[in-house]
């Protein structure tokens, strides 16, 4: 009896233990699907927040003002949808007159398509009443479209932007860019568009937006490279506004014709 009885006792601890390891693998299994798809949405919060702010060219302008002005982007959140999707509102100005952008755009950030390779899914649209938002994030919230109004003036699609995660080792944290072909764009002669974008570990955003012809010469958009978006410490933001910087509004608006799209609409 008490050779059975061993017998049994080990065959039941034997079962014990398949059924523990069975239940830890499916466990498992279900945290691997839970995090993968956590992290699909993880990686579009993370862009979204590396957007959202006010960043500058500034140091770029000082470096080669030939070729780069002293650009403010802005960008915050304006709404969510019903999918989750972010959108948030972009505009550029010149660092003098900040309350006169002369770009503005919704982006909507998102995961890619399953089918997609990449994290992060950025499109641009048009605004249906540009007037309306200007300045939209320097205001109070309660003097700006609400969410629901934001999701209305969402108009034509203008382009997209497939962001993956940046190799280990790597500076950026996301980089990408529109398809090789781009999207259709009418500004200064184009026929098509491309971007390039990359966010870094330190807050920098760099953007390089290039229109083309039917012949594939470049008729608007930096030669030299991307613009380098950096975030302004508090502290310089005295600095930005001194006689140091650089020429009167008026010529810079003459000068970047060609080189810097005022708005490809």
């Amino acid at each position: 009896m008490g050779t059975d009885s061993d017998s049994g006792g080990g065959g039941s601890r034997a079962r014990g233990w398949v059924l523990k390891a069975l239940v830890l693998f499916g466990g498992a299994l279900v945290l691997k699907r839970l995090r993968k798809a956590t992290t699909r949405w993880d990686h579009a919060r993370a862009v979204a927040e590396a957007l959202s702010g006010e960043k500058f060219s500034r140091e770029q302008a000082r470096r080669d003002p030939d070729n780069y002005f002293n650009i403010r982007m802005l960008m915050c959140p304006a709404t969510e949808m019903v999918d989750g999707s972010r959108v948030l509102y972009f505009e550029q100005a010149f660092w003098r007159s900040p309350q006169k952008p002369f770009r503005q755009r919704f982006y909507m950030v998102k995961p890619c398509p399953k089918e997609i390779k990449c994290d992060v899914e950025l499109s641009s649209y048009a605004i249906r009443d540009v007037e309306e938002y200007k300045n939209f994030c320097d205001r109070p919230k309660d003097q700006r479209p609400q969410p629901e109004e934001v999701i209305e003036d969402i108009a034509e699609h203008l382009t997209t932007i497939h962001l993956s995660r940046c190799e280990r080792g790597k500076r950026c944290l996301y980089e990408g860019s529109t398809p090789p072909d781009g999207f259709p764009n009418s500004w200064n002669g184009a026929t098509y568009c491309t971007s390039e974008l990359a966010i870094y570990k330190n807050g920098e955003v760099h953007t390089w937006d290039r229109g083309y012809d039917d012949e594939g010469n470049q008729v608007w958009g930096a030669r030299g490279g991307p613009y380098e978006f950096k975030p302004a410490p508090s502290s310089s933001v005295d600095d930005m506004f001194s006689p140091l910087n650089f020429a009167p509004t008026l010529s810079l608006e003459k000068k970047m014709e060609g080189s810097f799209v005022i708005d490809e609409q």
